[in-house]
């Protein structure tokens, strides 16, 4: 692992990044303000490496971030209709940030702090932050951590760990945006994407889901089979697309809770890279981007 001083926070701490390298000679570079994964490099079919996922140059761009490269969202990822829930009969006001709603935990989130570091080996390193009680809106005491470690065999695993002295809402993510041929190397619209689900769940014109399930026959959200970025955009009468500005949807997952399983993947056949997504989780977001005009 190897540590390099970037520069001081907006409150004056001490930021680093850290590199950790695999013996195949891949390697991650992530920094302890908002436990932002920075760079991955990976090789293509001849074994080049390149970064392939966006970032900022300078360390001050990721003090706001709008686009959230990188950054571990937390404690709650993606909208909340409204800016408000209802949790054990009592309702909670969030912020108001999107339209009427909360996007990202609002304007003062986790992932917009200093993460302690505290523990790395050849292999991985861990974050940890912690959460009072009503920060950003959500109750409970939460400490969390999230480890990043990357294998010989270029696999990246991102284990999050969470534990609340109360009920709570907690919807954690990596914000990274991929660019399987390098994040210099222009669009990833003609990049092929795969995702085993039949329903994706829609939304309102906020982005909102509505509540129903849909299934994705006949429909530009059908990607059981691989299709390029682009040819989600041939129909823009669709709504679901004219709504995201193209892909921005939640997918319904067939996995089993417990049981990690490949749900998706991303190919750049220029490149030979090929992504491959492993989750147990029920649902996955799927984002092209184009709100943030990249």
């Amino acid at each position: 692992m190897e540590k390099e001083f970037w520069g001081k926070s907006p409150t004056g701490q001490d930021i680093s990044k850290y590199t950790i390298r695999t013996k195949s000679g891949s390697y991650f570079v992530t920094m302890d303000f908002g436990g932002t994964l920075l760079e991955l490099h990976v090789p293509d079919r001849d074994g080049k490496l390149s970064d392939v996922v966006l970032g900022f140059q300078d360390l001050e761009a990721y003090f706001v971030n709008e686009p959230g490269f990188g950054c571990l969202i937390s404690p709650y990822a993606n909208r909340v209709g409204g800016a408000k829930f209802e949790l054990n009969g009592k309702t909670y006001q969030l912020e108001v940030n999107d339209n009427r709603n909360c996007l990202h935990s609002g304007s003062h989130p986790l992932h917009r702090k200093m993460w302690d570091v505290v523990q790395t080996d050849d292999h991985s390193i861990t974050y940890s932050v912690h959460k009072e009680d009503m920060e950003c809106g959500f109750p409970g005491n939460v400490d969390l951590t999230v480890t990043y470690s990357l294998s010989d065999d270029n696999r990246l695993d991102i284990h999050y760990h969470a534990v609340s002295d109360q009920d709570t809402y907690l919807n954690l993510t990596n914000h990274s945006y991929f660019n399987l041929g390098g994040h210099d190397s222009g669009s990833v619209l003609d990049q092929k994407v795969w995702i085993d689900s039949d329903a994706f769940t829609p939304t309102d014109a906020e982005l909102i889901p509505t509540g129903e399930i849909a299934p994705v026959d006949n429909t530009p959200m059908d990607l059981r089979t691989p299709r390029t970025l682009r040819a989600g955009f041939t129909n823009y009468d669709y709504e679901p697309i004219r709504f995201g500005h193209g892909y921005d949807h939640n997918y319904v997952l067939k996995t089993t809770p417990g049981q990690v399983s490949l749900v998706g993947s991303l190919e750049d056949e220029k490149t030979g890279r090929l992504m491959e997504i492993y989750t147990d989780m029920p649902g996955m977001q799927i984002y092209s981007a184009f709100h943030s005009h990249l």
